[in-house]
């Protein structure tokens, strides 16, 4: 089943009739099954052991190193399987797509039914249950989009109603730089930010607790081959230094943002933490979920160093998304986390492929392990806000909760988890992992 007209042609690893020899990697709505294959760091939970790379299959992890050991992989592959059992996957991003492609070949191979491999990596299995997950990767840089054209549209329509878009929004891709060091693993709790704020009608800001903290539903961009400084990486070019795809929760402080993000963009309404799952989904696992990049009739055409005719037939990605709220009162009665929002990023403004050539367009250099971020994900209805100050209206219109509770922004001991997965008929279910943080109390 090969094709040559996908940016990352199908394969037989993307066969949805294929199965693996470890039968969790089949069970129904599994997020890893043997056709996903995401990258990770872990480490067995209260061992005092190294973290080394591993890879999800089914409710399992595949320690990378081990299996490495276990002398299963030959020729690109067996470099590509060293890299990846290290302590962060900096080594093996920078070995570049072609090693990427023929690792997720040989693991395939070894872990698909009849494998003669199969009782060699039986024993390189670790639960995940079992598991404990850092930052897949060492950030150099971290930058965070705009590409939304639904959430910056309701966003500008609470400060600018007659005229919620900048004049240059649907002809560059908005984005600023962010904070790598305050980027976290999912399931690390975070204290509630302190700054200043002007409450209103004041003269004077105060300073204190952010009153109004919120999630923002994304997702993450690792890098993977970097590029020279001065040497700008091309929109034909762009997805071949991209390793994969996470979701990533950019929390922001309201209250302090809107103090102080003139005139040079959000400080410290951002930079106190950003939560990244533990998993990368590769754009190869991803590529039965293409989609063609379109634009609203009327709007301009990208200049020609954001457009080509391939990113027009498939840049977008299907990729569905979910907000998941826990409060601490759901959590005593045992209930479900209540769904917030659910969207797709199929709606982007901006294909990512267009991120990357713009970011790099003026010579900045990139490097293996950069983040991107895609900027709070949105869609076309109200229920698919990817933010509280959308699904509230700035607050004017609180969310009704399971038991009769209610929000506007976020409380501390709440819970914001978020989900992706790929689905549709023909191709195998492709999942992210969980995405979730828990808020604390601010330092008294």
């Amino acid at each position: 089943m090969t094709t040559t007209a996908h940016l990352t042609p199908l394969n037989d690893t993307h066969d949805p009739t294929l199965t693996s020899w470890l039968a969790s990697a089949q069970a129904p709505g599994c997020d890893f099954p043997i056709q996903n294959l995401p990258h990770g760091v872990f480490r067995r939970k209260g061992k005092s052991e190294a973290w080394r790379g591993g890879v999800a299959i089914g409710d399992q992890v595949l320690d990378m190193a081990a299996a490495s050991g276990a002398g299963v992989f030959s020729g690109p592959a067996a470099r590509a399987a060293q890299a990846a059992g290290g302590a962060s996957l900096n080594a093996l991003m920078a070995l570049g797509a072609p090693a990427w492609r023929a690792l997720r070949q040989a693991l395939s191979e070894v872990l698909r039914t009849g494998s003669p491999h199969e009782a060699a990596l039986r024993g390189c299995l670790v639960a995940q249950d079992d598991c404990e997950f850092t930052l897949p990767a060492r950030i150099g840089d971290y930058t965070d989009f705009y590409t939304s054209i639904y959430h910056a549209t309701n966003v500008g329509k609470l400060f600018r109603p007659d005229n919620p878009l900048m004049p240059n929004y649907k002809w560059v891709p908005i984005g600023y730089h962010g904070r790598a060091s305050t980027v976290v693993v999912s399931g690390q709790d975070f204290r509630r930010p302190q700054g200043q704020t002007l409450p209103p009608g004041a003269s004077e800001p105060r300073f204190g607790p952010c009153q109004r903290l919120d999630y923002e539903l994304e997702l993450g961009i690792w890098m993977g081959s970097g590029n020279a400084m001065g040497e700008p990486i091309a929109l034909a070019d762009a997805e071949h230094h991209v390793f994969g795809l996470t979701l990533l929760n950019d929390w922001s402080a309201r209250d302090i943002q809107a103090w102080e993000y003139q005139p040079l963009g959000p400080f410290l309404s951002k930079n106190f933490a950003t939560t990244v799952s533990p998993w990368i989904v590769t754009l190869e696992a991803l590529a039965p979920y293409r989609l063609p990049y379109q634009r609203p009739a009327g709007d301009p055409a990208p200049l020609p160093y954001l457009e080509d005719a391939v990113n027009r037939a498939q840049g977008s990605l299907d990729i569905q998304l979910e907000v998941q709220l826990t409060t601490p009162q759901m959590q005593a009665r045992g209930d479900a986390p209540a769904v917030l929002a659910r969207t797709s990023y199929r709606h982007a403004y901006w294909t990512l492929a267009q991120l990357v050539a713009h970011h790099t367009v003026g010579g900045c250099a990139m490097q293996p392990g950069d983040l991107l971020g895609t900027g709070t994900l949105s869609g076309p209805t109200a229920t698919e806000a990817g933010a509280l100050l959308e699904l509230t209206v700035g607050g004017k219109q609180p969310v009704a909760l399971p038991g009769g509770e209610t929000r506007t922004f976020l409380q501390d001991g709440d819970t914001v988890g978020l989900a992706a997965w790929c689905e549709r008929p023909g191709a195998a279910r492709i999942g992210f992992g969980p995405c979730t943080g828990t808020i604390l109390a601010a330092l008294s």
